[in-house]
């Protein structure tokens, strides 16, 4: 055998080292019984490595591309023209030259039609597809034009857009190796792909088979459309029949050329029924082999399917596992609590954990995020539309595709029945929680609220004294304990009824001043600048920390360019860095659990990494001046104050106005007094998360000391029952974290649909658009107001930079970007909804804000002048940004209250 040539029957999947992707895949292929594939070989990666890598211009070449940016496309373009012509005047040595005549002697001859294709070391991957990036020959006829084309296909290695696609991706362009596959030429009368699960709704129940006469080459470059048709468990569900007016054939010389199809075929259907279906059972027994969904190419020859690939379909989004032969519906947990990243293994179990210790499933496990099944809830005559109104409130697109589930009745007839997870209220049930609902509506205590608060960081205050010193099975064993802790607190029944009772009050505003006054959303102006929002405080308290740092400019230089591991040590260095220092800890005291994904325990919190603040703490240096802090808390009392007064007064004028004004001012009250609280809950968790993983990381770094682990955060790639036993036992299978490592990234890359089933189809909700102007992007009103601005699209907290005038566009927002919110004037999310986090915020801080805006951050550009419509729920991308307003004199804000307006900041354009 040689080393530079294998035939088909002597690759398997194990040697994609050699083979790539490509050439693997056909030698797996070949070993499936029932399925044919034309003869051929493949020239493999040592082949391109003594040719190529090991000649010393080309690596000279090489390491001039390595050098380049991702954006620089003149600077790739020149290098790689560089290295393309290189490498196709390279001499192919006599030993290769000699394996490829020889096996094209026992393919048929050295003149016997080739089809001569790039197979990357990369390419055709579960994890992630470079198909299409690199050269295919068509008709290749003779020894020295299959040679030829040997080396001009290493060369495609080097294409602009292999070579951006690499450097945008963090591949190493010397980790990504070149096999070329040399297989028997098919002249077919029809040709196309296949994939097992359908391309467009993700559902892997329907085979998607797209066919046009001629070879497959002249649709999938454009040329023709072609026919597709939809099959399902072996029946037709879909054909739709595309006129082909060319087809690609081979010409006798070599190479192809165009032909006119005749015109009594260019209207026909290309594939028979019977062939359809014998081509669904062929996809479905090579996806059996592979062991998942497929995108085939295939060609039909005298009455036979030949197949030419086979690759893994790599954007589909896993399946939620189910195994009772049911059918499940499953919606996104992260889009509902605003983190719809993919966890880390560790920060996965410890979810799980906190679940159980509830008496709860954290739900099912797809991609690294957590799923929640539904099917109880839809199955359920009372549960299904408190679920809908439910989720009405967090995200409109999930519950509009929940709806769109339900009219199918053939899915919905065999859906999984089970107890709804709405019973769950805790140990003693639902009736604590209405007593002390009442009990709290009654009374209106606003003395409420900090006892809860105070209550809660007494445990966490006696975690801190009780964990200290603990390691080992000690360590772990109280870290579970706590959690029984945590459990109690939350299903304290005066804690959930509190959390209740603000959320109620704002939907009872809501819902009666917009039919007594015919006022919407009038809640947004009652709930500024509320009591005891922790979300809130954040971002108000680091405008103090940046009255501090202010009154500094050296220090506010040194912060631009700080390092995390002499953060605090560089601040020694200057005048006013010790009193700097010590406001910024003080700050981290009370916020340092928080960090953007908080609710994964192994992301990094700011007390880990103080520099992540310092995107945040430098806009309130850039845009405010001093004691602004105060300035916006009291302007937002005011606000509130204003808005209250307005509405009662207006209210006492109606018939009955008296009562109506008695119940509303209650109503405004409890809003006051309660919504906060609202977003105390997730903080008191991560009060608890940055104390476990202090104590766990000192674990991590002694197995690190003992090079059980290579470093520290290592661990993230284990769960907590994983990681016990390592600390135990001293024993790790070295390849378990580095297969973890690759598998997270693969997930985290994914974009996590909101709804779908266990067929994997993925289920979208529409927007009603018909009162849109034209060309807004429709969303979720979740904060009264419009405004107008410069868009800031910002998908990582850490590189943000805003100027007081920016709106924020974004795919969602937790707790840790409430300290951005002080510095811009509008809000538009990717995600969301009403009660989501960042409407919670924005409504605290009087921001106009949609949410639920899909593609916002790929539809908006950054830099430009946008309108958001926080009343009626969409965006306007405005035409000219030069014709951006120039901000200056006091600010206003426009609130909608009826007829009126009541003055505030940010008054920018009239509704």
């Amino acid at each position: 055998m040689s080393a530079y040539v294998l035939g088909f029957h002597d690759i398997d999947k194990t040697r994609i080292a050699l083979a790539g992707g490509k050439g693997a895949n056909l030698g797996e292929l070949s070993s499936v019984p029932g399925v044919r594939v034309p003869d051929g070989f493949c020239v493999t990666t040592d082949a391109y490595l003594d040719v190529v890598e090991r000649e010393p211009s080309i690596a000279a070449l090489i390491e001039a591309l390595s050098g380049l940016r991702a954006d620089d496309r003149e600077g790739i373009a020149a290098a790689c023209a560089r290295l393309r012509a290189a490498i196709e005047h390279l001499p192919v040595p006599e030993p290769i030259r000699n394996d490829i005549v020889a096996r094209l002697g026992r393919m048929g001859g050295e003149n016997v039609p080739c089809a001569v294709r790039s197979s990357a070391t990369a390419e055709d991957l579960p994890s992630s597809s470079f198909a299409g990036q690199q050269d295919t020959y068509l008709n290749v006829r003779g020894a020295d034009a299959v040679i030829d084309a040997v080396r001009r296909c290493w060369a495609s290695l080097f294409t602009d857009r292999a070579s951006a696609y690499r450097v945008r991706n963090g591949f190493d362009h010397r980790a990504v190796r070149l096999a070329v596959v040399v297989q028997e030429m098919v002249f077919p009368e029809a040709a196309g792909i296949m994939f097992t699960a359908d391309p467009v709704s993700a559902n892997r129940a329907v085979v998607s088979i797209d066919a046009g006469f001629g070879l497959g080459e002249a649709f999938v470059s454009g040329l023709v459309n072609a026919d597709n048709y939809r099959v399902r468990a072996g029946r037709i569900i879909g054909t739709k029949i595309a006129e082909q007016t060319k087809e690609l054939r081979a010409r006798p010389d070599g190479g192809t050329e165009e032909h006119p199809v005749e015109p009594a075929r260019q209207n026909a259907q290309t594939l028979d029924d019977a062939r359809i279906l014998r081509l669904e059972t062929l996809g479905r027994a090579i996806e059996a082999h592979f062991g998942a969904p497929q995108d085939i190419e295939w060609a039909l020859r005298d009455g036979e399917f030949h197949i030419l690939q086979s690759r893994p379909i790599t954007t589909l989004y896993p399946v939620p596992p189910a195994a009772d032969g049911k059918n499940h519906v499953y919606i996104s947990y992260g889009h509902r609590q605003m983190m719809t990243d993919a966890f880390a293994p560790l920060g996965l179990s410890f979810f799980e954990l906190l679940h159980d210790k509830l008496g709860r499933t954290a739900g099912v496990v797809a991609g690294n995020r957590f799923y929640k099944d539904v099917s109880a809830e839809l199955t359920s005559f009372w549960a299904r539309p408190a679920t809908l109104k439910s989720l009405d409130q967090v995200d409109v697109l999930m519950a509009g595709a929940l709806r769109a589930v339900l009219k199918r009745e053939d899915f919905t007839a065999s859906l999984a029945r089970g107890r709804t997870s709405m019973l769950d209220f805790g140990a003693g049930g639902p009736l604590p929680i209405v007593r002390q609902y009442l009990k709290l509506a009654r009374e209106d205590d606003p003395g409420v609220v900090p006892a809860l608060i105070a209550h809660t960081e007494k445990t966490v205050e006696r975690l801190r004294r009780e964990i200290a010193g603990k390691s080992g099975e000690e360590l772990f064993a109280h870290i579970e304990a706590d959690h029984e802790v945590l459990a109690e607190l939350t299903f304290d029944p005066r804690s959930v009824a509190a959390a209740f009772l603000g959320i109620q009050s704002v939907n009872w505003v809501n819902k009666h001043m917009k039919a007594w006054l015919g006022v919407s959303n009038a809640a947004d102006a009652v709930a500024q600048s509320a009591d005891h929002n922790v979300v809130a405080a954040m971002g108000l308290d680091l405008l103090d920390v940046a009255d501090v740092v202010r009154a500094h400019p050296d220090i506010v230089r040194y912060l631009e360019t700080a390092g995390r591991d002499t953060f605090f040590d560089g601040l020694a260095a200057f005048a006013g860095g010790s009193a700097v220092q010590a406001a910024i800890e003080d700050y981290l005291r009370g916020y340092g659990m928080h960090c953007a994904g908080d609710i994964d325990l192994t992301r990094t919190r700011w007390s880990e990494n103080p520099t992540l603040l310092v995107p945040l703490l430098l806009s309130g240096v850039r845009n405010f001046p001093p004691g602004e802090r105060r300035r916006k808390a009291e302007r937002g009392r005011a606000e509130a104050e204003r808005a209250m007064n307005d509405l009662l007064d207006r209210l006492r004028k109606l018939p009955g106005g008296a009562r109506k004004a008695r119940k509303a001012a209650r109503k405004m009250s409890l809003i006051r007094h309660f919504i906060g609280y609202r977003e105390y809950s997730k903080h008191s968790l991560l009060l608890r998360y940055e104390i476990y993983k202090r104590a766990l990381m000192d674990e991590a770094a002694k197995l690190a000391a003992r090079a059980v682990i290579t470093a520290p955060e290592d661990v993230y790639y284990l769960s907590i029952g994983e990681f016990r036993d390592v600390v135990r036992t001293g024993d790790l299978d070295p390849e378990l974290i580095e297969r973890r490592r690759a598998e997270h990234e693969t997930f985290r890359k994914l974009t996590p649909p909101r709804v779908i089933t266990s067929e994997g189809e993925v289920i979208s909700g529409e927007y009603d658009a018909g009162g849109l102007p034209d060309g807004a992007l429709a969303g979720i009103a979740v904060s009264s107001g419009v405004v107008e601005g410069r868009a800031r699209v910002i998908l990582n907290i850490a590189e943000a930079d805003v100027r007081e005038g920016d709106i924020l566009v974004t795919v969602f927002t937790d707790p840790s970007w409430s300290p951005l919110f002080v510095s811009v004037k509008g809000v538009v999310m990717e995600v969301g909804g009403v009660m989501t986090h960042g409407a919670v915020v924005a409504r605290e801080y009087g921001l106009p804000a949609v949410a639920g805006v899909e593609g916002a951050t790929s539809r908006i550009k950054d830099g430009q002048l946008i309108r958001v419509n926080g009343a009626e729920g969409y965006v306007e991308i405005l035409p000219d940004p030069s014709a951006a307003v120039a901000h200056g004199g006091p600010e206003f804000r426009r609130v909608s209250i009826g007829a009126r307006e009541v003055p505030g900041r940010n008054r920018e354009h009239p509704a």
